[in-house]
């Protein structure tokens, strides 16, 4: 049979292909010097060294070592003096070769999934010389996978969302598994996808893993979440294949496909009339299946004989409706109301207009309530006005009130004093007829703003107010006077007929054409020969100088009567007194001094010397002050002298232990303890800080004297001593006598003690201690008596 070159190349690549799937585990690599060598009857190759892949079985679970492959070589004989070693990724830890076969094995457990293939060098060696024989070549094994990774979904647990009335085939979402197999060996990585749970409202692709809906008209208010299980296979899912799950939550999100329903046709709410303007009557709501925005509604008042009575708006998070009240309630007026309310969806999807209007109407009644009313005034705001020359008594003005209700009870009448506390008026309990109680001061008070209260006679819990502002109107009763305090000035240089003050007038009456003041001079002043007045018709008038030659020490002051009158009617005028003083005044009239007793002092001794002359004489005052204080404060000498430095000394009783020349080993507060407490005067900078120790358990014993009034002596001088400086001193008197409440530091006379305690072990202590032991001991002879 012969074959066609297509047909060779065709079956070349069948060859190959069927020794690379099953023949390679017994490849071995062959060299050859004279002639190429192969084993397993391989094509031959004219090269030194001829390497070939090995494959090895991933997850090779047997106990024996799995055999890989042979090494071998032409110069090998088979005498054993060619060794063979391997080297690379490995070797050694998994890969062991048998050094005088060349058989290659692994010892562990291989996963594809961990590395695919090793890269490894081989090399043949002289066993005596330890020398290659062969150069070193470099070949790979690769390790062939085997199914042993199920499909996994690294992105799961999914969750999704499709809006619900969506039509069949819309896209939900993706789902995606990897299989960690190798994708370019047969077909443990190729993955297909089905839908365990979720059928039949949703489906899923078996290739791409796209999740689709498979029922039309899925309705979020009957059902709003669905959870789907996917699974992915390998070995496009044939039998056999490895698996894995994931959740997918589908939610169906909202569109408007529901039209807002009131739950009933009509309503009826019942208001009492009292209610404020604004008071919420009654909430409504329209039922509405869909959520947040289409779900959103408004509410209007289409219709009805309260439009202009009630207003209706909504309630953002509750999507009510809020009736409210624009107007006050009446009963007597009218009793009831009936509105005409509609809501309508605010965002209408077009889609769904089939369903029907997305809107509603419904009837609201409305019954208003009659209540016990308070009485009611004819006007909200009463405007009166009285003269505030008026006598007491007299009337203002009137007002009224009435019983809104059906009853019409009986009305009574009284001020309300906290706005009127001076009591300025009173009014009549039954007709309402206000009145003056007391005289009335426009000027005092132009307006009186008071509130009158109506209670009905029936039910005085019943209060109506009604406000009454009552203006006093003016009458001339305020003369006129100056508008301030004038401060005038005449310079002793003055010439006649010189202006020196315009003055002006003021008057608390407020005539209705304004005011109008005279100015003139009054009889007794007219005719005086020094300043004149000059009315300017402007409400303001001016003092001129009628001569020269002012001089301070002939009149320092000049008093000028002023008369002035308003245009009242009656006209009323007042007479103001000027004050005007004479001034020594520089080249541009500016006054310098006004004091007459100026001229007293002597030529050239000015202010500013006396002052002068008066703080040197201060000084020195403050000098002999501080002289005497120092002298009186004179200090004397803190430390004793010698002959004064009086003091008893412990007495030394030769060497007795130690005790008597350790000074520190008793108490020295004890000998200076007194038992006479004196009352001495203390001094002012420093408090003395003295204890007086004393010891109740020792019998007393009196003081000697002498030293004791020493003592004492020593102890008021440093008291009294104002000189002493500011710190505290101890001076310690340690006086060892009779008196001493500690008793005698001795041991001297301990022989007498009545101490029951046996000194006769003192003699046994040696020569440094006899006379302790002749002292204390209780021999016959003593030392001393």
């Amino acid at each position: 049979m012969k074959l066609g070159k297509v047909e060779f190349c065709h079956f070349l690549q069948m060859l190959a292909l069927f020794l690379c799937l099953s023949g390679m585990n017994q490849a071995e690599l062959t060299r050859s010097r004279s002639k190429p060598y192969f084993q397993s009857g391989r094509t031959r190759t004219k090269r030194s060294w001829v390497w070939n892949q090995f494959f090895v079985l991933e997850e090779y679970m047997g106990t024996d070592p799995l055999y890989v492959g042979k090494l071998h070589s032409d110069v090998d004989k088979g005498d054993g003096s060619i060794k063979y070693i391997l080297s690379g990724e490995g070797a050694s830890s998994i890969f062991i070769i048998d050094e005088n076969t060349g058989d290659i094995h692994a010892t562990k457990r291989l996963d594809r999934e961990e590395q695919a293939y090793y890269t490894l060098r081989a090399q043949a060696l002289d066993r005596l010389t330890n020398k290659p024989v062969e150069p070193e070549s470099e070949f790979v094994i690769k390790i062939q996978d085997i199914n042993d990774n199920e499909p996994k979904f690294l992105d799961g647990p999914y969750t999704a969302g499709v809006p619900e009335m969506s039509p069949v085939g819309t896209s939900v979402v993706q789902v995606t598994a990897t299989d960690a197999d190798d994708p370019t060996y047969g077909n443990s990585a190729r993955v297909v996808y089905s839908i365990l749970q979720g059928q039949p409202y949703f489906s899923v692709e078996p290739k791409t893993g796209v999740i689709k809906t498979a029922l039309p008209n899925m309705d979020r208010e009957a059902k709003d979440q669905y959870l789907l299980v996917i699974q992915a296979k390998d070995m496009v899912g044939q039998n056999g294949g490895l698996s894995g799950t994931t959740s997918v939550t589908v939610t169906l999100t909202d569109v408007n496909d529901n039209p807002p329903r009131f739950p009933r046709r009509s309503y009826q709410y019942n208001v009492p009339e009292s209610l404020p303007v604004a008071s919420v009557v009654a909430r409504i709501k329209a039922a509405d299946a869909d959520v947040g925005p289409n779900a959103e509604m408004e509410y209007k008042i289409v219709d009805g004989d309260g439009l202009g009575v009630f207003k209706i708006s909504v309630d953002k998070d509750t999507q009510e409706g809020i009736i409210t009240i624009q107007k006050e309630l009446d009963f007597e007026a009218k009793t009831s109301y009936t509105l005409r309310i509609e809501a309508a969806n605010m965002h209408v999807d077009p889609r769904f207009l089939s369903l029907g209007p997305f809107s509603d109407m419904t009837t609201v009644k409305i019954i208003v309530e009659d209540v016990d009313e308070p009485p009611v005034f004819t006007s909200r705001l009463y405007s009166m006005v009285v003269s505030e020359a008026a006598k007491v008594g007299t009337i203002i003005g009137t007002v009224a009130a009435h019983d809104p209700d059906a009853s019409n009870s009986p009305v009574r009448y009284s001020i309300d004093r906290n706005t009127d506390l001076e009591r300025y008026f009173n009014i009549d309990a039954n007709s309402g007829v206000i009145t003056t109680a007391k005289s009335l001061d426009r000027e005092t008070n132009a307006v009186h703003n008071i509130t009158v209260l109506a209670m009905e006679s029936q039910n005085p819990a019943q209060i109506g107010r009604g406000y009454v502002a009552i203006t006093i109107l003016d009458i001339n009763d305020n003369a006129p006077e100056f508008a301030m305090e004038y401060e005038t000035t005449v310079c002793e240089n003055a010439q006649p007929g010189q202006v020196i003050q315009k003055i002006s007038a003021i008057d608390k009456d407020d005539p209705p054409n304004g005011h109008q003041f005279y100015f003139s001079l009054t009889a007794e002043a007219a005719n005086n020969h020094n300043f004149t007045l000059q009315d300017n018709k402007d409400n303001t008038a001016t003092v001129l100088t009628k001569r020269n030659g002012f001089r301070r020490q002939e009149q320092s002051v000049f008093y000028l009567p002023i008369f002035i009158v308003d245009s009242g009617s009656p006209s009323l005028s007042s007479t103001n007194t000027l004050t005007i003083r004479v001034c020594d005044c520089d080249a541009d009239g500016i006054a310098q001094t006004c004091n007459a007793e100026a001229y007293i002092l002597p030529a050239g001794l000015s202010t500013g010397a006396l002052i002068a002359i008066l703080a040197c004489v201060l000084t020195l005052l403050v000098l002999v002050l501080l002289i005497v204080t120092m002298r009186r404060r004179k200090k004397e000498p803190l430390i004793f002298d010698e002959e004064r430095d009086i003091r008893e000394n412990i007495v030394r009783y030769d060497d007795e232990g130690g005790g008597e020349e350790d000074t520190e080993a008793f108490d020295m507060a004890a000998l200076r303890n007194l038992n006479i407490m004196r009352d001495t005067k203390t001094r002012r900078d420093v408090t003395p800080e003295i204890q007086f120790l004393s010891r109740p358990t020792f019998k007393s014993i009196p003081d000697n004297v002498i030293f004791r009034e020493f003592i004492w002596e020593r102890l008021k001088e440093a008291d009294v001593d104002p000189c002493a400086p500011p710190y505290d001193s101890l001076q310690t008197y340690a006086f060892e006598g009779n008196g001493s409440v500690a008793e005698s530091l001795s041991s001297l006379d301990s022989i007498s003690s009545n101490s029951d305690q046996n000194y006769d072990y003192l003699s046994d202590w040696g020569p440094r201690f006899k006379r302790l032991a002749d002292m204390y001991g209780t021999g016959p002879d003593c030392l001393y008596s």
